[in-house]
């Protein structure tokens, strides 16, 4: 990122009786001190850390990943999203999973899309549309994004097994769905092969990431990437 451009930073909560969750992103990576206020629970100097040797926790001098949502291969599918978007995640649920999974990964998905928006904003130089595929062992996933305000997601992931350690593969899909209603964009994630579903969902959210990192691109300028002249 050039040292001139704005940060494209977001900090949100998200309340409700089913889950709390406290959220900071910087779609360019770096140190999310400037975007987190210190009276918030995700605050370094909180002791003891929510975050402390936790699996889903990452930290390098250009990148600061720290999620904890309660289930663990919910956390992993978000680090793997967050490590290769390029973004720095501080993501912090606690929600009823005495219940299910469903409102923890479907209002999460929601605030990580909100927060998306909030930082991708205002949407000029920008790529815009992008494409990837991302491979794990035998799976291969293809993920198409177009930033496009009109949010729609179209998904063809199968599973076989019901759970994923304490995610419901159907939630897999739905997390998608969830994240592009609140990001605002146009997603399109197809498991083209593959027969371990570990390695399907890993691939599908790889996947999204790299199309998203390349829409997200920086153009240099600051015209808006469509014939319409705005995107809302």
């Amino acid at each position: 990122m050039s040292t001139s451009a704005p940060p494209r930073t977001a900090y949100t909560t998200r309340r409700t009786k089913e889950t709390t969750i406290t959220l900071a992103l910087s779609l360019d990576g770096g140190l999310l001190t400037t975007v987190i206020p210190t009276d918030s629970p995700l605050h370094p100097t909180l002791h003891p850390s929510p975050f402390e040797s936790h699996h889903a926790s990452q930290y390098s001098p250009t990148q600061s990943i720290h999620i904890h949502t309660g289930i663990g291969f919910l956390d992993h599918l978000l680090h793997a999203l967050a490590k290769h978007s390029g973004w720095s995640l501080h993501l912090l649920c606690t929600g009823d999973l005495i219940i299910d999974d469903h409102h923890t990964a479907e209002d999460v998905a929601l605030a990580l899309g909100s927060a998306f928006s909030t930082a991708l904003r205002p949407l000029t130089g920008l790529a815009r549309f992008s494409h990837a595929y991302a491979p794990l062992d035998e799976s291969l996933s293809r993920a198409v994004v177009d930033l496009s305000s009109r949010p729609s997601a179209h998904l063809n992931i199968p599973f076989k097994r019901e759970k994923v350690g304490d995610l419901s593969t159907e939630m897999i899909e739905h997390v998608f769905e969830s994240f592009a209603q609140e990001a605002g964009i146009t997603l399109h994630v197809d498991l083209i092969t593959g027969k371990n579903d570990h390695h399907k969902a890993e691939s599908a959210f790889k996947a999204l990431a790299l199309a998203l990192r390349g829409a997200c691109t920086r153009t240099g300028g600051m015209e808006v990437p469509s014939t319409k002249g705005v995107l809302f």
